[in-house]
């Protein structure tokens, strides 16, 4: 049980993500017909040609009140970098809480997988005709939490099981992956319950957990022989490091070397928070694996 020190100092670090306002995308992109499925897209500030693309997938647990604009001041600090930004929308859970009057159920089974690997596959078009100027060449997945699954997911849909209407014959086109906190083992989340059942309701229930990690843990779906990196708070509350440990230890178990970067004294939500020293860390690890 964390102290009340560590207490407070994560809510004044959330309170500090949250404070900025909301940047408004350039341009934003349909991949498919549900108001979920868009994409937003920021233009490097500076209007440079020939920079790289950077794939934001957003946190919050998988749910429905968390949406894309929480991470827009993130993604406009990645286009004053001098990065090109896609920040792509999912379905998640429902909106209202569960009978028990805890938190809105997390994700949708198979919603937000078929969501987040229609969008990767239509971003290159979408990039190509909303900037330009990017070069998806250089494409660097990033994602935060909840997210940070999804990007390492996203980036090992080669090595899904045969039959996966996910699979993809070969690796996807990418630079890299950079996890931020991400929920990167689901069996070792789900011991340490990690935002409070959210990987149970992901899979579409406790009874369903087995059969579909092998379709769902980045954990498990190793090697994927794509350069990948976590950034990792060493006292981060809402994702424990022992998560990302877990999944760089399954790593290093298949043989690939994963990147492990842990902020001393960062919690959570400074990964995304442009006002803090930490997102200045992750901008410098996308930066490494896009040039």
């Amino acid at each position: 049980m964390p102290d009340s020190a560590a207490r407070e100092r994560d809510a004044a670090e959330t309170a500090s993500a949250f404070a900025h306002p909301a940047v408004a995308p350039d341009r934003t992109a349909a991949y498919g017909g549900h108001p979920d499925q868009v994409i937003d897209f920021f233009a490097p500030r500076g209007g440079r040609d020939g920079a790289p693309l950077v794939v934001v997938l957003h946190g919050g647990a998988w749910r429905a009140p968390y949406d894309r604009v929480h991470v827009s001041p993130f993604a406009g600090f990645l286009a004053r970098r001098g990065f090109a930004v896609a920040s792509v929308e999912y379905r998640r859970g429902g909106e209202t809480p569960r009978r028990d009057g805890d938190a809105p159920v997390a994700g949708r089974w198979p919603d937000t997988f078929d969501d987040v690997a229609a969008a990767l596959d239509a971003l290159p078009e979408l990039a190509a005709r909303e900037l330009p100027g990017a070069d998806v060449r250089r494409t660097v997945l990033t994602g935060h939490s909840a997210g940070g699954h999804l990007a390492l997911w996203a980036a090992a849909r080669h090595v899904l099981p045969q039959g996966s209407p996910w699979r993809l014959p070969e690796p996807p086109p990418l630079r890299g992956v950079v996890a931020l906190a991400p929920v990167a083992d689901l069996a070792r989340a789900v011991e340490l319950d990690v935002c409070s059942g959210a990987v149970h309701q992901l899979l579409g229930g406790a009874e369903h957990f087995e059969e579909r990690r092998g379709h769902s843990d980045p954990a498990v779906l190793l090697p994927t022989g794509v350069a990948t990196t976590v950034v990792q708070g060493s006292w981060d509350l809402t994702v424990p490091r022992e998560v990302s440990e877990a999944f760089v230890g399954a790593a290093a178990e298949a043989g690939e070397l994963v990147g492990l970067t842990v902020l001393d004294g960062a919690g959570h939500f400074p990964l995304i928070d442009p006002a803090a020293d930490a997102c200045a860390v992750v901008a410098e690890e996308i930066a490494q694996l896009a040039w």
